[in-house]
């Protein structure tokens, strides 16, 4: 795919987001020797904000390779979203649904036409409390191992400061810096002559996130939690929980047991 190939709906989409961005946030945006000038890629990003696919859609698009996301059904229905969405060729994925597997054919074959596809591995915004990447879905792994074309992490960072994870609260002033950083393509040689079973797809997700991961780490100049938050076992784990006070006796409203601690379970 050529740098110069774009095309009306994402220069439009462009025109129409980029002011703003310009205009509220401050930027730092490092790595862009790292996205790939031709052919097919993945890029791995991790995802704290309803805001942050402008974030990082913005640091892309100015290196000339757009980025087709992989984005939930209900934004490609009738209107002007749905027409900018299949405009700009972004990928529909159909949850728990049989069409489920049509955007992993998709997002392969868009790589094989030298496009980039862009991965939350997440799935969505991170639950961690202190806004690290949490476990990934293997979506991207297995479309990694499908098409062995150069898995790009990025991290980012700024965006959940004006509006953080699951809030509907936007803080812009004092303007916030959006960071994004794009690194090395991650080396996953050494399971392409393997079959990708669940375990080996685990390795990879794992891989891909831990670069994600380092990433964002040089960011904020912190570390990350030695093991990645895991959403599935905070909610068993908050189930047993609940269980054992109530085999004690214990009352629903007591305290350690309010909404506040449960809302988990019903996301």
């Amino acid at each position: 795919m050529s740098r110069r190939r774009i095309g009306f709906w994402y220069r439009l989409a462009a025109v129409i987001a980029k002011p703003p961005l310009v205009v509220l946030f401050k930027r730092d945006w490092r790595g862009m020797e790292h996205i790939p000038a031709d052919g097919g890629f993945i890029t791995a990003v991790n995802h704290n904000s309803y805001i942050d696919p402008l974030s990082y859609a913005h640091f892309q698009y100015n290196t000339g390779r757009v980025p087709r996301f992989l984005a939930k059904d209900g934004l490609f229905k009738d209107g002007f979203v749905g027409k900018v969405m299949k405009g700009t060729g972004q990928i529909p994925v159909y949850r728990e649904t049989t069409n489920a597997l049509d955007a992993f054919r998709a997002a392969v074959d868009a790589i094989e036409r030298g496009e980039c596809v862009a991965f939350y591995p997440e799935g969505t915004l991170t639950r961690d409390p202190e806004m690290w990447p949490m476990t990934a879905k293997s979506g991207a792994a297995r479309v990694a191992l499908r098409t062995q074309c150069p898995v790009i992490p990025v991290a980012q960072w700024g965006a959940n400061l004006a509006l953080p994870p699951y809030s509907k609260k936007l803080s812009l002033f004092p303007r916030k810096t959006l960071q994004v950083l794009a690194g090395e393509p991650v080396d996953l040689s050494r399971f392409y002559d393997r079959e990708p079973t669940p375990e080996v797809l685990r390795q990879v997700t794992e891989t891909i996130m831990a670069a994600v991961t380092e990433l964002l780490e040089e960011i904020r100049q912190e570390k990350a939690p030695g093991t990645p938050y895991d959403p599935r076992s905070a909610r068993l784990a908050q189930r047993r929980k609940a269980a054992d006070r109530s085999a004690a006796g214990v009352p629903e409203n007591a305290p350690g047991n309010t909404p506040e601690n449960t809302t988990e379970d019903s996301k």
